[in-house]
């Protein structure tokens, strides 16, 4: 009789656990005005990507996948924005969310890859800490370190917008200068 009680028992136990955990609430995702997690995880070289080592820039944290459409419209445009403004002034980094290393790797060896610092967030744990729930979801951020803009689930059609927050974010120099910096 115990060992017929002990697998229902643990299969309750289970189903208990996994409502609890659905029911919990997410991070929140940072907000304008935060100072965002510091740590993205590792680059594609294996370094570790801290936000503080970018005080001073723009930096762009977007969160995409290849199965998203308006991600893959968006990437292209960051690596535009980032080889023209150059990595002293501005620093984006697309975080792959949850897919399988190889899907991540196809897209970020690609030819056609734009421009771009990737990171894999296999686990979603850099995801989890973000409180992404939806993509593409952006993050801009300023000098001081702090989000000045949160994009999330966007068009296309935003995209310009978009571009023209993080063009106000640089100095006037930047803005004038010739492409490539």
């Amino acid at each position: 009789m115990i060992r017929k009680i002990r697998p229902a028992l643990a299969c309750l136990l289970l189903a208990m656990s996994l409502a609890a955990s659905a029911a919990a609430p997410a991070t929140p995702s940072p907000r304008a005005g935060d100072i965002p997690p510091q740590i993205l995880g590792k680059d594609r070289q294996g370094n570790v990507v801290d936000l503080a080592s970018q005080r001073g820039k723009v930096v762009i944290v977007t969160f995409w996948a290849s199965w998203c459409g308006p991600c893959r419209k968006e990437l292209p445009i960051l690596g535009q924005l980032q080889k023209v403004i150059g990595h002293d002034a501005l620093q984006v980094y697309a975080v792959n969310l949850k897919e399988p290393r190889a899907d991540f790797a196809a897209i970020a060896r690609s030819r056609k890859a734009p421009p771009l610092d990737y990171i894999h967030d296999a686990k979603g744990e850099v995801s989890d800490q973000y409180g992404i729930q939806t993509i593409p979801h952006m993050f801009i951020i300023g000098h001081d370190g702090s989000i000045a803009g949160v994009h999330r689930g966007y068009s296309e059609k935003s995209l310009p917008k978009i571009v023209d927050d993080i063009l106000a974010l640089l100095p006037e120099d930047v803005r004038n200068r010739k492409a490539g910096g």
